[in-house]
């Protein structure tokens, strides 16, 4: 059985594209945890370093240890992301 999808919405508030993609996750039935940016730049500093950019939202969809970060901004870049993250096989990448 496959492990259920991880997303991790980066996030600050005040953002109405933020709360669009919340928003979004929450009406399609997505389980999400949200890490906060506002007034933490060391929480920008990691999406710098692993993405390299600086702004928000970035979602990273996920199982186990592999994670990819969704950058561009709008609905379709995340629909596309999930419905790829869906086809995922770990099993046949272990």
């Amino acid at each position: 059985m496959a492990e259920k999808l991880g997303i991790v919405v980066w996030a600050k508030q005040g953002c109405a594209y933020c709360a669009e993609i919340k928003d979004y996750l929450t009406k399609a039935g997505h389980e999400f945890q949200v890490v906060d940016v506002t007034d933490h730049d060391e929480q920008r500093d990691i999406l710098q370093a692993k993405y390299g950019v600086r702004y928000v939202p970035v979602v990273e969809i996920g199982r186990g240890h592999t994670y990819r970060g969704v950058t561009e901004l709008g609905l379709p870049a995340l629909e596309t992301a999930l419905r790829e993250a869906e086809k995922w096989d770990l099993d046949s990448v272990y």
